[in-house]
């Protein structure tokens, strides 16, 4: 069972709350056999006044809603009522801080036609940090982020993540981190389940949409930027782009933000501790867990706008 779930945990299927051990699929699923499906991950969090919230549930089952219609899976979930299934799951679950996984699923289906329903089902699970807590020794990958014209690139699509699992084995088995992956033009792409950010004069650096999954942490990622006044810049960026900054991170709803150590066993230049990603790293922290913060100082950069 992988820690995820013991006997008593309680799973979201189709409107009912069961238990994750008694819970049955269809091993004629199309889901099960095309990785044709699509999902979420979200978070929840014990805030500072100790409430359980869910950061921004909204976007992420709309996003999951996309995805869906992207896939031209029937969806027909409202998203009031999952928000609502979900803190229910949680209560029921006891659990605050806390990994959510909304799954749509197809029906048995053997062939490519459309389906005409699906189903979906919600699991939640105590949350550890998902790369770990240690600065980390990344690896560009072998394997590049699918052509956006053979796939539907910004939906979060089951299939999809053999391509990240491939990619972050590799890394891993080669003593290793986590792998940063390159588009079909050899810029760089993001990493197996997050997006990157890389640091040079006191500016940031992202790669532009169009070869990336859009995440919704990499977006608070570039509002908490415009609320500390750090310039960041989208585009097209190369591994030798990347050699030459100060300092990267990653950035996802599991990752968080989380720094790195180095890329291809070459160090940054800039210590972590004094990095803008460090900087980000506490706002989206404070953020997560609803904790105010008051300034005592200016930002540390003049206020600069999204490029």
């Amino acid at each position: 069972m992988a820690g995820y779930y013991d006997e008593h945990t309680l799973i979201y299927l189709n409107g009912e709350f069961v238990k994750a051990a008694e819970a049955k699929v269809d091993l004629f699923g199309q889901t099960l056999h095309y990785g044709y499906g699509v999902f979420e991950g979200i978070r929840s969090y014990k805030t500072v006044s100790g409430e359980t919230k869910i950061f921004k549930p909204e976007e992420h089952y709309e996003r999951l809603k996309q995805s869906a219609l992207a896939l031209n899976l029937p969806y027909e979930y409202v998203t009031h009522d999952l928000i609502a299934a979900t803190y229910e799951l949680l209560r029921l679950n006891d659990l605050q801080d806390a990994y959510i996984r909304p799954l749509v699923y197809a029906p048995a289906n053997m062939s490519f036609n459309k389906n005409t329903v699906s189903f979906i089902t919600i699991q939640v699970w105590k949350m550890e940090p998902f790369l770990g807590e240690k600065l980390l020794r990344v690896m560009t990958s072998s394997f590049q982020r699918p052509n956006p014209k053979g796939f539907k690139i910004q939906a979060k699509a089951t299939g999809h993540y053999v391509n990240s699992i491939m990619a972050s084995q590799e890394a891993k088995s080669a003593g290793y981190d986590e792998a940063l992956l390159t588009d079909m033009n050899g810029n760089i792409a993001e990493g197996p389940g997050a997006n990157m950010f890389f640091e040079k004069d006191g500016k940031l650096f992202t790669p532009s949409l169009g070869n990336i999954l859009p995440g919704l942490t990499r977006a608070t990622v570039l509002d908490i930027c415009r609320e500390s006044g750090f310039i960041v810049e989208e585009g097209e960026y190369t591994i030798e782009d990347l050699k030459q900054a100060d300092a990267a991170f990653f950035c996802g709803t599991a990752a968080e933000v989380i720094g790195w150590d180095s890329i291809d066993d070459q160090s940054f230049g800039k210590p972590w501790e004094q990095s803008l990603g460090k900087k980000i790293q506490e706002a989206y922290k404070n953020k997560v867990i609803e904790k105010a913060i008051t300034r005592e100082t200016e930002p540390i950069s003049k206020l600069g706008e999204l490029v």
